[in-house]
């Protein structure tokens, strides 16, 4: 996938057009947890989903949380996404403990702090994706939300595709729509659960090219999935095992999703001209 063909050519140019940046983000972590558990009360059982997990990500990082079935992640990832509430421990987001925050409350910081991508879209169907992508800013009561939406559209190289519905579009261009509408509302932290899942080995590396190119201008950018090539792309790997924080290490040379597509042949390329026989006498 090539960058937007007109417009904004960048975040930080998007960002700059639209609203200012938050500030308060920078120099200090975007998640910190502190003997974070959640318990799942199953009749007479009780499931420790995660247990005691300590960690921090710093704004600008880009990590990929990892485990098998059961390990915990998605229970992480609920938790880090104001989606769930933990049974013990202390959550931070951009400096706020949201802990203990009631559901209106958490539905104001998810809209403000986060911006979601599934692996399914979650794209209401018979919306354009303009309409799609403006949602989180008619949410937010902003103002301008067309110009807005067009841009964050632009970004991710769909401003010809601003009036199109999910059905009228690839899988890889819904997913290009969910990446605008969880930047439009300017978040401090993109938050993606299995966002290749559903995708074509090409189009995966497209969707990581645009994840690298929104963490390069400087936005923290959380993967969780199951796949290790997926992962690679990132600048740190966290795993969960058993609901435990199993390892934490940096990526020493993290896969370059722009070099990995130059490398996988585009389908849709026009096929190059049949070489012209030499004339014989």
């Amino acid at each position: 996938m090539g960058g937007p063909k007109c417009g904004f050519r960048t975040f930080r140019e998007l960002r700059a057009a639209q609203m200012p940046y938050n500030l308060k983000s920078m120099g200090k972590p975007v998640i910190e947890v502190h003997s974070l558990s959640k318990d799942y009360v199953m009749g007479d059982m009780v499931v420790h989903a995660l247990r005691t997990v300590d960690l921090s990500i710093q704004a600008g990082e880009f990590v990929a949380i990892m485990g098998p079935s059961g390990s915990g992640k998605s229970t992480f990832m609920n938790l880090v996404g104001c989606l769930d509430r933990p049974s013990g421990g202390e959550y931070l987001l951009n400096g706020e403990a949201v802990s203990r925050m009631s559901d209106n409350e958490l539905a104001e910081i998810r809209n403000k702090y986060i911006g979601f991508v599934f692996q399914t879209f979650n794209l209401l169907p018979r919306t354009s994706a303009q309409k799609n992508v403006e949602l989180p800013l008619m949410y937010a009561g902003q103002r301008n939300r067309v110009e807005k939406a067009r841009a964050a559209l632009e970004l991710v190289g769909l401003g010809q595709r601003l009036h199109h519905k999910p059905n009228e579009l690839s899988g890889g261009q819904q997913q290009r729509v969910a990446i605008a509408r969880a930047i439009v509302n300017e978040p401090v932290l993109i938050l993606a659960d299995e966002p290749t899942g559903n995708l074509d080995s090409r189009t995966s590396e497209e969707i990581m090219a645009l994840f690298q190119d929104l963490n390069r201008e400087g936005k923290t950018v959380v993967i969780v999935t199951h796949e290790d090539d997926v992962a690679r792309h990132c600048k740190r790997i966290i795993r969960f095992k058993d609901g435990r924080l199993l390892s934490d290490e940096p990526v020493a040379n993290p896969t370059d999703a722009r070099v990995a597509l130059s490398k996988i042949p585009d389908p849709d390329a026009a096929p190059s001209p049949a070489p012209v026989p030499a004339f014989q006498a």
